[in-house]
């Protein structure tokens, strides 16, 4: 399996290089949607020893209530080598059949055929630091052959890629091959693009996450607590533009939303922002969630040494630029505190017009919010009206 980053633990050796100063964990995705329960489906994949030959779309039966969740540990990655030998001419990949189309349909995850869809699969690290670090785009191997490794995992039907907002925008300094300004976003977008309908190619799902960011003409070299209202929306309103036409690409807005202070409104900002201001400094978290999800015009002093105060970029923010570039896509929307705090989400969901909106939890073992009693209290009663993924787990040997 491939690796996501997490800032809470030290860097490893992943795909033949030293990740910055975020994990690299073998990580799952796992839809789960009950009323009273998280439950979990099956479908029939590829076997790790089969050839890579085509296989069917990934389907599943209606999923069976179980407590808490069923689910498969999964073991840390061993260390790969740097670069993935060219495979023999006997032994070429060879494409899946097509996808079919997946939506939201009550608290489940459904395809064209109304088959309950359960994710599995992992993070693709690279597409969110690279460009900005090594002048490149993917830290490994990208091909035909690395995507069709991924397929025949047992159980894995989806990816998920960090994006970087600078890099897809092509500003403050984001360079590739020597690229910059609209020719870096060119290749940046293009790469992305190419991989995506790899993904697809070999019967994976995409999910597209915005992971590094930064306000005003700061460079995203790391991943800031809050997305930024100066280029956020920009970037996902492009990236719906880019992916409206395939409803197998799923959004997840921001990865791991982090409490920051409120100092402010802007000045266009609704009369319900003061209000929410209020409440965060004095310590109620309704204030914060009402500005980082389901509200607008709010202003952070979060690293203002280096950025000055800005505004953050609300879920809300976000995803009217998905829905305002025509995209009908599904979108994930995590928690606070590193996407693992569920206590506010149902009370700050963003409104979309398309109800499309899954709830992205991310699941640690260190992380007080992980035990049945949270899950029953926050996680069932979300689950009783969106689906809910598990975008992240990990964090220990043994899990």
């Amino acid at each position: 399996q491939l690796s996501d980053l997490s800032p809470r633990r030290p860097g490893r050796l992943v795909l033949g290089t030293v990740m910055p100063p975020r994990v690299a964990h073998a990580l799952a995705l796992l839809l789960v949607g009950c009323a009273a329960a998280l439950g979990a489906g099956s479908g029939a994949v590829a076997s790790p020893s089969a050839p890579a030959t085509a296989k069917a779309p990934f389907r599943t039966a209606q999923p069976t209530p179980v407590s808490p969740v069923a689910s498969a540990p999964t073991s840390e990655t061993p260390e790969p080598t740097p670069a993935t030998p060219s495979p023999s001419a006997s032994a070429q990949p060879t494409a899946a059949a097509a996808l079919l189309p997946i939506h939201v349909a009550g608290n489940h995850l459904v395809n064209s055929e109304g088959n309950v869809v359960t994710l599995h699969g992992v993070n693709r690290s690279g597409t969110e630091y690279m460009c900005v670090q090594n002048g490149g785009i993917f830290d490994g191997p990208s091909d035909a052959a690395s995507v069709a490794a991924i397929a025949s995992w047992s159980g894995v039907n989806a990816v998920r890629l960090g994006l970087n907002e600078d890099c897809w925008l092509g500003i403050n300094g984001a360079s590739i091959n020597g690229d910059t300004g609209a020719a870096e976003a060119q290749d940046y977008q293009s790469a992305i693009e190419a991989y995506v309908a790899l993904l697809h190619q070999y019967g994976l799902y995409a999910i597209l996450a915005l992971h590094w960011s930064a306000p005003g003409t700061s460079e995203a070299t790391y991943q800031e607590n809050m997305p930024d209202f100066d280029h956020s929306p920009a970037m996902w309103a492009s990236v719906a533009a880019t992916f409206k036409n395939d409803p197998d690409t799923i959004f997840d807005l921001f990865n791991e939303p982090n409490n920051i202070g409120i100092v402010g409104c802007a000045s266009r900002a609704p009369a319900a922002c003061q209000t929410a201001m209020a409440e965060a400094n004095a310590g109620s978290e309704d204030g914060f969630w009402w500005c980082g999800w389901n509200g607008t015009g709010c202003i952070t002093n979060q690293n203002s040494a280096k950025f000055g105060d800005w505004q953050i970029a609300s879920m809300q923010d976000m995803l009217n630029a998905v829905r305002g570039a025509g995209a009908s896509n599904v979108v994930m929307i995590g928690g606070d505190e590193f996407a693992s705090d569920m206590t506010g989400w149902l009370a700050h969901v963003p409104s979309d017009p398309r109800r499309q909106i899954v709830a992205s939890v991310h699941e640690y073992r260190d992380n007080p919010d992980n035990t049945l009693a949270q899950w029953k209290k926050y996680l069932f009663p979300i689950a009783a009206h969106y689906p809910v993924v598990i975008g992240e787990f990990g964090g220990g040997d043994p899990w």
